[in-house]
């Protein structure tokens, strides 16, 4: 691995690199509460197929760019840190992957700078409107989408009041956020996001999002994976189905059964092999 650090738009972002450098470029963003680690076992694989990963640690969860404002988290300026990365590593474009958080940032930065990206892989999160469509819609599917997305309430408390709750005993509630996974797979991300500043920061992503914005994201028109797992507690079923109508596109639906929300550490060879898939389609 190689770890670096990138300087865009002022700030200072810690990043890590694995593969080849002559290999096709691929962008990993990640979700809350992790940093870059949660891509360390997919890299691996990725990098062994000829892949250059490319994992920063993203606003907010690198030291060097914390701004304190809760506006400076919209959605605009996390994905302008995206487009900015690959200006800071002279890269006209590369193929993106993100991950909970990091894929509505991934799903937002294809439809608005389809020119900077070959391919898209999201994972676990679809693309917002077809979210917001099954909850438009009504019915039992709205109303079990509705329940799952509960846990955004809490996150966007203001005040300190959330972080109060996610660090109260020694961040108990935190910690369990990632069951069922391994302590050891737990442990760098719980040390990152137990410290108050950096949570707050974290949290900053949910207090900034404007859940009615969207309703009106674009379709996606590059190549396109979505990844999503049975037992994700966070999405259901008929939000991760809608997902093929809002891409224009080839598109590819990939279901894993019995993993949990956290694939990138619990099916790293899975996922892997669908970026792999995903980007050596636009070479063939």
């Amino acid at each position: 691995m190689r770890a670096y650090h990138v300087t865009i738009g002022g700030y200072e972002f810690d990043t890590a690199e694995e593969g080849p450098q002559s290999g096709p470029p691929v962008v990993l963003l990640h979700g809350f509460p992790q940093t870059s680690a949660c891509w360390q076992a997919a890299s691996r694989v990725m990098a062994g197929e000829g892949l250059r990963t490319i994992a920063p640690n993203q606003r907010g969860y690198s030291p060097g760019a914390r701004p304190a404002q809760v506006e400076s988290y919209h959605l605009a300026h996390l994905v302008s840190d995206v487009t900015g990365l690959l200006d800071a590593l002279g890269l006209p474009s590369a193929h993106l992957v993100g991950h909970d958080w990091g894929a509505i940032v991934a799903w937002h930065a294809a439809a608005w700078h389809p020119e900077r990206f070959r391919t898209l892989t999201a994972v676990s999160v679809p693309h917002l409107r077809a979210m917001s469509e099954v909850l438009a819609a009504g019915g039992p599917a709205a109303d079990e989408q509705r329940r799952r997305s509960e846990y955004i309430q809490l996150f966007q408390m203001e005040g300190g009041r959330a972080e109060d709750v996610l660090l109260a005993n020694n961040a108990r509630t935190l910690h369990d956020l990632f069951s069922p996974l391994p302590e050891m797979a737990i442990l760098p991300h719980y040390h990152a996001l137990s410290q108050r500043p950096a949570l707050t920061a974290a949290l900053n992503w949910y207090r900034a999002m404007d859940m009615r914005t969207f309703a009106t994201l674009p379709n996606v028109k590059i190549p396109t994976t979505f990844v999503w797992s049975t037992e994700d507690p966070a999405i259901g079923r008929a939000s991760a189905e809608a997902c093929a109508r809002c891409v224009e596109a080839p598109y590819r639906f990939v279901e894993l059964e019995g993993v949990s929300h956290w694939i990138p550490d619990q099916a790293p060879v899975e996922l892997a092999r669908a970026v792999s898939d995903r980007v050596r389609a636009v070479y063939t």
